[in-house]
């Protein structure tokens, strides 16, 4: 059985508290910073459909997020003076303030595919006051969750149009990974 189902079994087993459990899980999935949050928003679309799936996701996606950063923030922020981070993308993101950070944190969050948790990470041992993280985090997360929750769904019903997305994923997929064995010889 894999996770999305398990998933599912236990919010039609506490149906009740259903939207705490994913909203909780959630939390844990943004501090983990590496674990994918697809299964859970793919459960989150099957128990209450399209419309309450993405906005169970994206309230719990957001609350994750905060905690993270506080967490991050208060955890690992002496990390920001490593040599490690020589990325200049990171190195940006490390140093931006005020319109910068917010402009920034917002473009990241607005692709669905960008590691949340690094972005959340980058932003909470850098120079970004929570309020901007907040903003930029949470403007940013409502088109990428859309985004994520629509392709989902449709996959979820193989839809014409959930095959469709199967399938460009699978040919980037492929695309990206002959291109880097290419690359490398």
């Amino acid at each position: 059985m894999n996770w999305q189902q398990q998933t599912i079994d236990l919010f039609l087993a506490y149906e009740s508290i259903a939207v705490v459990i994913s909203i909780v899980l959630n939390i844990v999935i943004s501090v983990l910073g590496v674990v994918p949050s697809v299964f859970l928003t793919a459960a989150n679309l099957a128990v209450f459909g399209l419309w309450g799936g993405i906005g169970v996701s994206f309230i719990g996606e957001v609350i994750g997020a905060l905690i993270a950063f506080f967490l991050y923030r208060k955890g690992f922020g002496q990390l920001k003076e490593r040599k490690g981070f020589s990325n200049p993308k990171v190195q940006r993101l490390l140093v931006a303030s005020g319109k910068d950070s917010f402009l920034l944190i917002l473009s990241l969050r607005i692709m669905p595919f960008v590691p949340s948790g690094l972005v959340t990470f980058i932003a909470a041992i850098g120079k970004t006051p929570w309020p901007i993280f907040a903003a930029a985090s949470s403007l940013g997360k409502i088109p990428a969750i859309l985004i994520e929750g629509f392709s989902v769904y449709q996959v979820i019903q193989w839809t014409g149009m959930g095959k469709w997305i199967l399938a460009s994923l699978a040919g980037i997929f492929i695309f990206l990974t002959l291109r880097r064995l290419y690359s490398r010889t």
